[in-house]
């Protein structure tokens, strides 16, 4: 199994439009629950620690192999998602790793 995290920081100039913009991005992605093939899990959290380091939202996904990874990156809804969100995006730092049985 693959886990693909990503963790953006939004735009907000304030409190309010950037919490607007938390709830576009996990409405977006909650959209692709069940549309793409190897996707396995698909959650989105929002940080409440409010660190000036800390990220604002993280996508923590899993995916059967590496293969479906790939095939979700090139899919015309991830892509579609991808381009929706653009605008709204500050920062973005991704994590691709595999799991193994032990």
């Amino acid at each position: 199994m693959i886990r693909h995290i990503v963790m953006w920081n939004l735009n907000g100039a304030t409190a309010e439009e950037k919490q607007e913009n938390i709830e576009r991005l996990r409405r977006c992605f909650h959209g692709l629950r069940g549309r793409i093939p190897g996707l396995l899990h698909l959650e989105v959290g929002v940080d409440g620690s409010r660190i000036d380091y800390a990220c604002d939202v993280v996508l923590y996904s899993e995916f059967e192999s590496w293969k479906a990874l790939d095939a979700y990156a090139k899919h015309p809804e991830h892509l579609q998602v991808r381009d929706e969100l653009a605008g709204i995006r500050i920062a973005r730092h991704q994590v691709d790793y595999e799991v193994h049985a032990d």
